[in-house]
């Protein structure tokens, strides 16, 4: 009954969709009329792009996050023979990057009318779901085309559980439309299992094999030789309040650490210049530059425009993970700051000592798991950042267990894209035997 009254009034609001997209588009501002037009138009099914020929994958995740932790399995999919079709919801941000032979589109309202026009454009041969994606429109539309639906890095918060739960004839009928569900964790497994999921597994978290970006060697080179064997550490800072906590931390620790080079690289390149002077009015010694930046001596602080991530993970056995510090920042400071954290997997694998803030949402699982093992130290102000970047700087042992306590760590957890796609299999097989399905009229 619940769903019928979904699919009744998703039905209804077709008329009114493309308003309601165009005022959001437009509202939000910051994009050229194309891309307003672009987003508007996928949204509403249409696509702004023509399909591959061959057999092709849809991989639905909800943002460009959730789509990056997918890449390994993406490249797997793609080595199968498959072309491979990425949408997220989130028309906010930017699309994720993604390889050559993936393309990006925005994911369609699911509503039946725009379900059915995207289907008909696209025509999926497999879809694969990410983590808790339930779209009920979408999901009936492709099995009555014959279309297997599986829900991959599956993950069900306690609190959608218990939602959940409470409905559970819903929990089944939305559960009944997917061929397999293949689960981050045990416990994701079992709850799935509990909401009445027919083919529930685990297979890990397939974010964990993700592969560190290669380095510009020579960019790297030139770094290594210009800091030399000073005491280095690197910070990665969202916004200025942020690198306002870096700035005082580097205080803290020169204080016992003369020598000590802080490299801030912040998120917005045009940030940097806006840092070197916060600092100069402090006192402080700061420059901003670029990594392959001449071969004067290093200032204390060193803000890289623009910065690779990898090259810094290289340079630096200890790096703070910003975008992380959030309520922290806004109760000491009073000054709003965002949340949710940086992706730590790549410095893990680069066997960095990691420091984050306390709000990583994004990442929650991969930040637990680290702290766990060791890996990462969680701080929460200038002070307990600055105490534990001058422990590891100080105690070259300390820093060298933490980092490989990180590596090993995601290293045990890797290989969950194989078991996905041993999982997918037999429904990969039966691709290429089965005839083409027709495509349904749009409704």
């Amino acid at each position: 009954m619940l769903l019928s009254l979904y699919r009744a009034c998703s039905a209804a609001f077709a008329p009114l969709a493309p308003l309601v997209l165009w005022w959001r588009v437009r509202l939000r501002g910051g994009r050229s009329r194309q891309d307003e037009r672009r987003i508007a138009a996928e949204r509403l099914g249409s696509p702004s792009a023509a399909r591959p020929q061959g057999r092709l994958v849809w991989v639905a995740a909800a943002t460009a996050i959730d789509a990056t932790r997918l890449l390994p399995l993406i490249d797997r999919l793609a080595a199968a023979g498959f072309h491979v079709l990425v949408t997220t919801r989130d028309d906010e941000a930017a699309p994720p990057r993604l390889p050559p032979f993936a393309l990006h589109q925005y994911a369609p309202l699911d509503v039946p009318k725009f379900a059915a026009r995207f289907l008909a454009s696209w025509r999926p041969d497999v879809a694969l779901l990410d983590g808790a994606e339930f779209w009920p429109n979408l999901t009936r539309q492709m099995r009555r085309r014959g279309v297997p639906v599986a829900l991959v890095d599956a993950h069900l918060s306690a609190r959608a559980f218990a939602l959940l739960s409470r409905a559970p004839k819903l929990a089944r009928a939305l559960l009944s439309g997917f061929e397999a569900c293949l689960a981050r964790s045990a416990a994701d497994m079992e709850r799935l299992r509990h909401l009445g999921a027919g083919y529930a597994q685990i297979v890990g978290d397939p974010a964990y094999d993700l592969s560190p970006e290669p380095a510009d060697s020579a960019a790297l080179a030139l770094l290594s030789a210009r800091i030399g064997a000073r005491p280095v550490w690197a910070a990665f800072t969202a916004d200025q309040a942020e690198a306002d906590v870096v700035l005082d931390a580097h205080r803290k620790i020169a204080a016992k650490l003369p020598g000590v080079l802080t490299i801030i690289a912040p998120r917005r390149a045009k940030s940097a210049i806006e840092i070197a002077l916060r600092a100069s009015k402090l006192g402080l010694d700061a420059r901003a530059a670029t990594a392959s930046a001449g071969d004067e001596a290093l200032p204390a602080i060193l803000i890289l425009a623009g910065a690779d991530a990898g090259t810094l993970y290289r340079a630096a056995g200890v790096v703070f993970l910003g975008r992380s510090l959030g309520d922290a920042i806004s109760r000491s400071l009073g000054v709003a700051s965002g949340g949710g954290g940086l992706n730590p997997i790549e410095a893990a694998k680069l066997g960095c000592a990691i420091l984050r803030g306390p709000e990583v949402s994004d990442f929650a699982d991969s930040y637990e798991t680290l702290d766990r093992a060791g890996g990462c130290a969680l701080v929460h102000d200038a002070e307990s950042l600055a105490a534990e970047v001058t422990l590891l700087l100080f105690d070259a042992a300390e820093l060298r267990a933490m980092g490989r306590a990180a590596a090993e760590e995601v290293e045990r957890l890797s290989g969950a894209s194989t078991r996905i796609m041993q999982a997918l299999s037999p429904f990969l097989a039966q691709v290429f035997l089965r005839p083409g399905v027709e495509d349904e009229a749009e409704s």
